[in-house]
């Protein structure tokens, strides 16, 4: 069995097309198609069902993709045993985050770390989900929890805090809430409660026992916007709102505290590429703390 159709058959099983496979791996689609298919011959079975929109896992597919996963441990393994772990800073690390942390923070400043390493391609996903290391989904995710299950190489990243704001135009015309009881007169901005994707999010608790908000954004992006353009009062990230002229933190003494934490999978571990990008990532929150922690 040829290892290279191995890893074209783990690209597939992870992204979910043989185009976006084809890109991930660089190889032209008509060919990784065309392997995919020879392997599936040499197994004697059909290992994805392909359809016009993605290719989903056969049940003998599956399987394999166990077994995959055990052979792509064993290489990377040898490899880190011949001195061979992917030594060059190069090729493509897929970073998940949560949007408010990726578009605001990472964003901005992941742009160095490809002026450092010319040769590495960073894929910056700022979307509020949670994301699958075993399956590839992500190479390194930033999470707002600690990671517990799983075989994932985890540490923190930074504590931060979120608190109360409205823009200036809300409190002018609807007045400030000086109490947690005063906040049920005003309309109230969160996150859409069957999308909330950790038990971290659901951090409305902590302020009243019954948010119950009268607009629900799946985003923290979207949350900031909705409270700037003087659509309610919402709980934002402090490090997000705290400099934005157009809005002010009310019931000051109110504040949640959160961390973020940064996971990539075991098997990565020896991927100088992977190792790199975390210590970037570690690097430059430790340089720039005050933005999340001001008393530090």
């Amino acid at each position: 069995m040829n290892w290279d159709d191995v890893r074209i058959f783990l690209a597939v099983a992870r992204t979910g097309q043989i185009l976006s496979a084809s890109k991930r791996l660089g190889l032209n689609h008509a060919t990784l198609s065309r392997r995919l298919t020879s392997l599936e011959e040499a197994l004697k079975t059909r290992l994805f069902t392909r359809r016009t929109n993605g290719c989903e896992l056969t049940e003998d597919g599956g399987r394999f993709l166990i077994s995959a996963e055990h052979m792509e441990a064993e290489m990377l393994a040898v490899q880190a045993s011949l001195g061979r772990s992917d030594a060059a800073i190069s090729g493509t690390v897929r970073i998940g985050a949560p949007d408010g942390f990726g578009v605001s923070f990472l964003a901005p400043r992941l742009g160095a770390l490809i002026s450092l390493h010319p040769e590495l391609k960073i894929e910056l996903v700022p979307v509020p989900r949670s994301f699958s290391l075993s399956q590839r989904e992500a190479d390194i995710a930033i999470t707002i929890e600690r990671p517990e299950q799983g075989r994932l190489v985890f540490s923190k990243l930074t504590d931060y805090s979120l608190g109360l704001y409205a823009s200036k135009s809300y409190l002018a015309e609807n007045g400030k809430p000086e109490t947690v009881e005063a906040l049920k007169l005003h309309r109230r901005i969160g996150y859409v409660e069957d999308l909330i994707f950790s038990p971290s999010l659901n951090y409305t608790g902590e302020i009243m026992r019954d948010w119950n908000a009268s607009f629900e954004i799946s985003s923290a992006i979207g949350q900031t916007e909705a409270v700037r353009s003087g659509a309610g009062i919402g709980i934002l990230h402090d490090y997000i709102a705290r400099n934005d002229q157009n809005l002010t933190r009310i019931l000051p003494d109110i504040t949640i505290h959160r961390s973020y934490w940064t996971a990539f999978h075991e098997n990565a571990r020896q991927l100088a590429r992977v190792r790199t990008a975390v210590q970037f990532l570690q690097d430059i929150v430790a340089s720039e703390r005050s933005i999340f922690i001001p008393a530090a």
